[in-house]
């Protein structure tokens, strides 16, 4: 199978590529996130997902330049639904790849975050499926194995999921001392 795994960042990659690949799935990555802020982090995560493709022989296409407005026309007036609305605009670029790309299916990393809603994730993931199916797989229990391994290599582990209202969750703690 040739799968196309679109990747929020290096960390959240490590366990689902090394058990596609021990698996026998093709696996290639997909770097599209116009969620993430500011570009500094984008940055990071960018360059740290590209170590893990390296340090596992994936591809890894990066084929938007950093666009936050993307993310941010999508969830205007619409905070309240953001994780869904921010799920669905990157899962639909996903299948859009993939059906382009001729690949067998899709899925992301966003499945082996404890953090996420898998639940919607995989609703979304499905509704978009058609001609190139969604593949679902629960990753997370690879969590505690991919935190170590990512410390392990180095790869940068971002604080807060990535847009600027989860940087804002994050954080507001320490404003508000």
């Amino acid at each position: 199978m040739r799968l196309l795994l679109h990747a929020c960042c290096g960390p959240c990659a490590i366990y689902p590529v090394q058990l596609l690949l021990q698996r026998g799935v093709a696996v290639t990555l997909l770097f599209f996130n116009p969620n993430i802020h500011p570009l500094q982090e984008y940055a990071r995560r960018r360059q740290g997902l590209h170590e893990v493709a390296q340090a596992f022989g994936v591809p890894l296409l990066c084929p938007e330049r950093y666009d936050p407005q993307v993310y941010f026309r999508a969830v205007a007036f619409r905070e309240e639904h953001r994780c869904q609305v921010c799920y669905a605009l990157r899962l639909e670029r996903t299948a859009q790849i993939a059906r382009r790309g001729l690949f067998d299916a899709f899925s992301t990393t966003l499945l082996y975050s404890k953090f996420q809603k898998h639940e919607e994730i995989r609703r979304i993931g499905e509704g978009l499926g058609g001609a190139i199916p969604f593949y679902y797989e629960d990753f997370r229990e690879g969590w505690k194995e991919g935190v170590v391994q990512s410390k392990a290599m180095g790869i940068y582990r971002q604080q807060y999921c990535g847009c600027l209202y989860s940087e804002a969750e994050r954080y507001r703690r320490e404003l508000e001392a």
